[in-house]
């Protein structure tokens, strides 16, 4: 129980004035992201099983009213409040795996406004990071075509839990592994490991590394062999793997030079032996830019370990996403800010097979299309247990399918387009109409932000 505190002050600060104020209406926030980065035609949607385990474990425990009373000098009966709250509300989300489009809600939370506005933070936070890297990840499983794909990206992810995050992303994704021990056990996944250089300079020589490292991992020998030569140690592995007949598929990994060219002459070299089943596995510094390049050089590579650039998501490190309030007690709500601009009411996104249809929750599906976002909490429990992310996997592997060629381009891509429904866009110009009259409305306000594209 507890984590209440993993939030942003000014969310603290405006649960205590919605509690001190009786405003306890039913508020609906929307979790969406404004425009992909550069470089990207589609978002893999993934982080909802955190968000949902954080919502049924939301509470303040006894230290973090002390801390609140003590240095932010929340007054008693805020503090009482806060002690007694917990996240009662309802969740729709489309499910973890789906391909996913700009101005499209990933989540949308209805609860009494202090606890929805409350978990703001936490909620961005794991949905912003794990989609980020789930999308990296599912470019590179498209880049691959068909190879394997593994997570290594543990040492250089910026912090311990988004070394965990990070292995569940790239499962959804489609990578067949992790080098992440904790995430493989903790998520079912399969764990794969070979050998650092380290290892094979503490030996006397390569082939004395070789030996024992095999002799206390038979059928599980994986060779890395460019510490010194790669061709070198290519020789060395087969060597080693047929004098000790070891058994099961051995493999090689080459960490740096040529891949392209190496992994060509490695699988040359193994087939003359006769190891025509050994594997190659190739690493360093890998993404879906140098893995398409490889693919294209037709470089026979099994497998591709990738590590920094998807465990941070390098070139789109980040996504311009919001969670924005669109209804309180029955009144729909919208920001009309430059540049920023809502829309107000629950929504629904609609899947058609050319295009998607964001519409409100209480609209029949226009035809030839189907929901995506469904009730996954109701009155802070979840509807059902977490998904087996093998399963989450495939609803992945099924909509990177179907993405059109322009969406799925490594360079320049193309999302399809994303449309508003008739009666979104007449609620939306409806509250538009009534905001623009109020007092302190600016009055090109209603013009401004009709010209402003609404997510």
């Amino acid at each position: 129980m507890g984590g209440a505190l993993l939030t942003d002050l000014y969310e603290l600060k405006m649960a205590a004035s919605y509690l001190r104020h009786g405003m306890t209406d039913q508020a609906t926030f929307s979790l969406f992201t404004r425009k992909l980065p550069p470089g990207r035609g589609f978002l893999v949607t993934a982080g909802l099983a955190d968000c949902l385990d954080f919502l049924e474990s939301l509470s303040f425990n006894r230290d973090d009213l002390a801390y609140l009373a003590e240095v932010e000098r929340f007054p008693p009966e805020t503090l009482e409040a806060f002690k007694r709250l917990r996240f009662t509300g309802e969740v729709w989300a489309i499910p973890e795996g789906h391909v996913v489009y700009a101005g499209e809600p990933l989540l949308e939370v209805t609860a009494p406004i202090a606890e929805a506005q409350l978990v703001e933070t936490v909620l961005l936070n794991h949905m912003t990071f794990q989609t980020s890297v789930a999308t990296k990840a599912a470019r590179c499983v498209l880049a691959a075509d068909g190879a394997d794909l593994i997570d290594f990206a543990f040492r250089r992810t910026q912090g311990i839990d988004a070394a965990m995050a990070v292995a569940r992303a790239t499962a959804i994704a489609g990578f067949s592994a992790t080098s992440n021990v904790e995430a493989a056990r903790r998520y079912g996944l399969r764990a794969v490991g070979t050998m650092a250089h380290s290892y094979i300079e503490a030996f006397p020589d390569e082939r004395a590394a070789f030996e024992t490292f095999a002799l206390d991992h038979p059928g599980k020998t994986t060779f890395l062999v460019d510490t010194y030569d790669t061709v070198t140690g290519v020789r060395t592995a087969i060597e080693v793997t047929r004098r000790l007949r070891l058994p099961g598929t051995v493999g090689v990994r080459l960490d740096s030079g040529d891949l392209g060219e190496l992994a060509r002459q490695s699988r040359q070299s193994l087939d003359a032996s006769g190891l025509r089943d050994a594997h190659i596995i190739v690493s360093g510094g890998l993404d879906e830019y140098a893995i398409a390049t490889l693919v294209a050089q037709n470089a026979p590579i099994d497998a591709y370990a990738v590590g920094t650039k998807v465990g941070v998501a390098a070139d789109a490190p980040y996504l311009d996403s919001a969670y924005k309030l669109v209804e309180y007690g029955n009144r729909p709500v919208m920001k009309l800010s430059a540049g920023k601009v809502t829309a107000p009411g629950k929504k629904q996104v609609f899947r058609g097979s050319h295009a998607d249809i964001v519409g409100l929750r209480s609209e029949k599906p226009p035809l030839g299309h189907v929901p995506l976002l469904v009730p996954v909490m109701r009155e802070g429990r979840r509807l059902s247990p977490a998904e087996p992310l093998t399963e989450v996997s495939k609803r992945c592997t099924t909509d990177l399918a179907r993405l059109p060629e322009l969406a799925r381009a490594l360079h320049e891509p193309a999302p399809p387009p994303v449309h508003h429904s008739p009666l979104l866009i007449e609620l939306r110009t409806q509250v538009q109409a009534a905001l623009a009259g109020r007092p302190g409305s600016h009055n090109g306000t209603k013009d401004r932000a009709a010209k402003d594209q609404i997510p």
